[in-house]
């Protein structure tokens, strides 16, 4: 019989390329989460029955063993980059991410992969950096031999960073931005995916894997290379730090006073924390290179899901080169 992997978060915007890279192996794929209804979506990544979204709250201890019984790996790509409600950072990042080690080490599995990120440290000013550092040592505690990535700021299809800001620039002539000259260093989805698969099926072995893609650059830099993508032009405004604080601040009590129904997916406070900190992989940090992966350019990837903020969407191409022609 094949083996079977869990995926906690496993239809989610990483989780959902693991999930196919390990279906594409021959495994079995367990994917825990909330609400299996909605994680319909990542059954066709393998055979009839192969890959299978199950139910799991990792707040809860025998939820998480009833997801992963009888599994030979499990890989933990659960996060969140907004408090709300009950799934709060340390719930979520530091103690959920130990329930799974913890469980998986009672259970006897073998190998685990635990998704972090780039800047996770105990003496971050950011409640998020911070909860990411105490799941990997919860994990470490309980299964040492672990791989944990570390990736900066991922892009892909259904990424919420340069399709957002893309989007934005379809209302008004400005792109404004906080902290423009804070260093990323973007990673491909499936990059990622290949090295959690690695790490699952034993091809690589456990450690702190820092990734990022070929490229690092600023934001204003990153901002540009998507404006020169969707062939748009806008005034980048870096907002100063001091206004960012306040605009976050405002936002973070509208989501208090509303009781939360209002959840501030714009900025928060330990976001503006975030920001103030370059997002790159460490000098001498274990990587791709590490892992023989030569991970993809921003530029062969942007222009294959950006397309739709273009003035004139799939049509800006053809448009443009029919200007060029000669009557």
């Amino acid at each position: 019989m094949s083996k079977l992997v869990t995926i906690y978060g496993g239809s989610g915007f990483v989780g959902r390329y693991i999930t196919r890279r390990m279906a594409e192996q021959g495994w079995r794929v367990r994917v825990a989460v909330r609400r299996p209804n909605e994680a319909l979506h990542v059954r066709p990544y393998g055979v009839v029955g192969q890959v299978e979204p199950v139910a799991c709250n990792i707040r809860d201890d025998a939820s998480v063993r009833q997801a992963m019984h009888g599994a030979d790996a499990v890989i933990n790509c659960v996060g969140v980059l907004n408090e709300l409600g009950k799934n709060d950072f340390d719930a979520v990042h530091a103690e959920g991410a130990g329930r799974i080690a913890r469980i998986a080490s009672e259970e006897g599995i073998g190998r685990m992969v635990h998704l972090s990120a780039i800047g996770a440290s105990d003496e971050a000013d950011s409640a998020y950096a911070r909860s990411k550092a105490m799941g990997e040592a919860a994990v470490l505690e309980h299964m040492p031999d672990a791989m944990i990535l570390r990736p900066s700021i991922i892009f892909g299809t259904e990424d919420e960073f340069f399709n957002r800001f893309a989007a934005m620039t379809r209302f008004g002539p400005f792109l404004a931005i906080v902290a423009p000259e804070t260093r990323f260093q973007p990673v491909f989805v499936d990059d990622v995916a290949r090295a959690a698969m690695m790490g699952a099926t034993g091809v690589a072995g456990g450690g702190v894997f820092e990734l990022g893609g070929p490229e690092a650059k600023s934001f204003r830099a990153l901002m540009q290379v998507m404006l020169d993508t969707i062939h748009r032009r806008r005034v980048i405004i870096g907002m100063p730090m001091f206004v960012a604080r306040i605009m976050a601040g405002v936002l973070d009590i509208m989501k208090f006073v509303s009781f939360q129904l209002f959840s501030n997916p714009i900025l928060t406070r330990d976001q503006v924390k975030s920001l103030r900190s370059d997002n790159v992989v460490s000098d001498g940090a274990k990587g791709f290179a590490d892992l023989g992966i030569e991970p993809v350019a921003m530029q062969s990837v942007l222009p294959d899901y950006l397309w739709k903020f273009r003035p004139s969407g799939q049509y800006d191409e053809i448009q443009k080169s029919a200007k060029n022609l000669k009557i």
